[in-house]
């Protein structure tokens, strides 16, 4: 099983959906992943949690619909160990503020931005809750990727403020692609998407999670309500497709085929 007790620096250490519908999410996600989800916490605005082989990996908040600027979508943040610092630095880097660092009881430490391309990405400095603990494993969280117009002043913006270490992958017109290493692990990406985001899109995170079956796990969410965005289709990295929960919020699935070894 492949846990992890801790994120490296930068790294994406947690995933979150705002939903709309919170009981059809736990609904959804429970059939799709076999997922369990926590009760939600008053306190916390009824937060929650989903919990695979009783790990957590994922969180889920809802929200009331029609709120302005409020949608269904699954968000991502990236390790930090000074939250307030990494504030700053985005500051200073041309990123903006939607939440100050604050505390979340004793769980860590919790802040919002807006990377300079227009991607909403969060900061996690954790303490007692260190993120998703499985991590690339049928349910779970596997890759996490930035689509973005400006890919030149996006890599600098997560090298200066994330420390990100980072590898060039492909440089053309075709394939500018850029991710976040850790030895000799890869573990983000940041992909020029000038070629094929609609106008109308804009730059954004998103999540992949592993799953056993693509085509299997497609099906799947189309009989719970969900729909495709984009269809299966086989990769050098997987077999991938683009998938919605009922509400709509988007989120890729991954699973090995012959062009990937099988985990």
């Amino acid at each position: 099983m492949p846990t992890r007790n801790h994120a490296p620096i930068g790294a994406p250490c947690w995933v979150e959906l705002a939903t709309s519908d919170a009981d059809r999410a736990r609904a959804f996600y429970t059939a799709l992943f076999g997922w369990s989800a926590e009760e939600p916490v008053a306190d916390f605005a009824n937060y929650f949690n989903f919990r695979q082989n009783d790990v957590r990996v994922a969180g889920a908040w809802p929200f009331e619909p029609g709120g302005a600027g409020q949608a269904d979508t699954w968000a991502i943040y990236l390790a930090s160990d000074d939250a307030a610092k990494t504030v700053e630095l985005a500051t200073a880097h041309g990123g903006q503020i939607v939440a100050e660092a604050m505390s979340v009881a004793d769980l860590g430490t919790m802040a919002v931005l807006i990377d300079p391309t227009g991607a909403g990405i969060g900061v996690w400095q954790p303490a007692r809750h260190t993120g998703f603990g499985l991590i690339g494993e049928h349910g779970t969280p596997t890759w996490f990727e930035l689509l973005t117009r400006d890919y030149t002043v996006a890599v600098d913006f997560y090298r200066d403020v994330f420390r990100w270490h980072t590898e060039e992958m492909g440089n053309t017109a075709e394939f500018r692609y850029t991710v976040q290493t850790d030895g000799d692990d890869r573990l983000a990406g940041i992909m020029d998407a000038t070629a094929f985001l609609p106008a109308e899109a804009p730059a954004h995170w998103s999540v992949y999670f592993w799953v056993n079956d693509t085509d299997d796990a497609v099906a799947t969410a189309q009989r719970l309500g969900g729909s495709v965005v984009y269809p299966t289709e086989d990769t050098p990295y997987g077999r991938l497709a683009t998938v919605a929960d009922p509400m709509g919020a988007q989120f890729k699935l991954m699973a090995a085929n012959d062009q990937m070894p099988a985990r």
